[in-house]
């Protein structure tokens, strides 16, 4: 054998690890996560996670890789729902007689069928008026939802029974740990088939329109078909995670459509990163934790997301995988262990301000909606007086003290942080 060969044969296997790897890992982990995981409250949010991850993603190939920003994303998506739970009646009454598996496809294409009729018209323009149009529609199909009763329910929603149909590899889905089974299948197919298209000369073109649009008419493509496509195929995808949805839960009402439902998956892919294949996932993740464990512990957890999501458009735009990227350079050139100790000593005083600022949002809450005469709460397993003038000066003392040395500790993190990304050669990365 040749050294050539030898070396052909020795860069392969690293090729193929690298390109497949992620897969594997993804799907690994997808099967041993309810392992991990057993709870039925693990088992339900794990659930929620995937059908997030799939809206979210969906929602990224307008935002993320389309520079289209839409207000009516959940449109699709609780179509798609509407259309999967009339379905799953359908299979019920024998009238279709297909497994409970391939109930997603069908909201998928009425996801994709009303993506069609509205993107006709809505991607003919661009920016703040896109945006508009897919606020009206989103209001106005809001709106239909409580007139047209016979398809979508009125304020009761449509409700089916997702184990009427065939059984699946033994499984007629009665048991949330095998809607998990069918989510994570779902999610693993639709992720890999978004990803493709965001590699295809079809999502290469989306990123050219959302970055120079005059520049993609000028060499002969049309934007406007660019944005139509990537629309329609985020109908599609959207209306996929309505149908399991739908699977989940066995109910689809007029909320799984409205403007908050679109606000919500904005904030999942902002959160996550807009800019990055992966950032919508985070964000799913992240949004699910905050709403199924957060929720359990405050009644304002509403409040902590909302304010999370200001500080990543003032301060981390990329978002949290954003955040991530960031510290890359520094790990290529050996870096990183250089922020450890201005981490640590800037992030022990942000803890302390943040735990001052959460002890005094929790108790002005407990003060305001507490019942009369009841004084006492517990934050964290502790339990005080909000009444007595000790919590309040340790809250203040944490503000004060936290935030004063949170602030003397920022400029020595911004050095050291210069100092970790500084070209290799510099004087300032060669001091480092």
């Amino acid at each position: 054998m040749s050294d050539i060969a030898k070396v052909q044969n020795a860069v392969m296997p690293a090729s193929l690890l690298k390109r497949f790897g992620p897969w594997l890992f993804l799907a690994i982990g997808l099967m041993v996560l309810p392992l991990i995981f057993s709870s039925n409250l693990s088992v339900y949010t794990m659930n929620l996670m995937g059908i997030f991850i799939i809206f979210a993603l969906s929602y990224n190939m307008l935002l993320g890789q389309s520079g289209m920003l839409s207000f009516g994303h959940a449109v699709y998506f609780g179509l798609g729902g509407f259309m999967s739970v009339h379905f799953m009646n359908y299979i019920e009454a024998e009238i279709f007689v297909v497994p409970i598996v391939i109930v997603p496809v069908f909201g998928g294409l009425i996801g994709l069928v009303f993506a069609v009729i509205v993107g006709s018209f809505s991607t003919r323009r661009s920016g703040t008026v896109f945006a508009m149009i897919s606020l009206g529609i989103a209001e106005l199909i809001a709106a239909s939802s409580l007139i047209f009763v016979a398809f979508f329910g009125g304020e009761e929603g449509v409700s089916g029974d997702r184990t009427m149909g065939p059984e699946v590899l033994g499984m007629d889905f009665a048991q949330d740990i095998e809607v998990y089974s069918l989510i994570a299948f779902w999610a693993f197919v639709t992720i890999a088939l978004m990803y493709l298209f965001s590699r295809t000369p079809m999502g290469r073109m989306a990123n050219a329109v959302r970055d120079n649009p005059e520049r993609i008419e000028f060499i002969g493509y049309s934007q406007r078909k660019v944005r139509f496509i990537s629309f329609c195929a985020s109908g599609f995808f959207a209306g996929i995670a309505g149908g399991l949805f739908a699977i989940n839960f066995e109910i689809v009402t007029e909320e799984n459509l409205n403007a908050l439902t679109s606000g919500v998956v904005l904030l999942m892919a902002y959160i996550g990163g807009v800019g990055f294949f992966v950032g919508p996932i985070v964000g799913a993740v992240v949004f699910t934790l905050l709403q199924t464990l957060l929720s359990n512990y405050t009644e304002i957890w509403q409040l902590y997301v909302g304010v999370i999501f200001v500080l990543t458009v003032m301060y981390a735009p990329q978002g949290l995988t954003g955040l991530v990227a960031m510290h890359i350079p520094a790990f290529k050139m050996k870096r990183l262990g250089t922020l450890a100790a201005p981490y640590v000593r800037a992030g022990i005083p942000t803890l302390l301000l943040l735990s001052g600022i959460v002890g005094f949002l929790e108790t002005i809450h407990h003060v305001r909606s507490a019942a009369v005469g009841e004084t006492t709460m517990s934050l964290l397993t502790i339990e005080f007086d909000t009444h007595s003038a000790t919590p309040w000066i340790i809250i203040a003392i944490l503000v004060v003290v936290g935030g004063y040395l949170t602030r003397t500790q920022m400029p020595q993190l911004k050095e050291a942080w210069e100092g970790a990304n500084a070209p290799m050669g510099s004087d300032e990365g060669g001091a480092s």
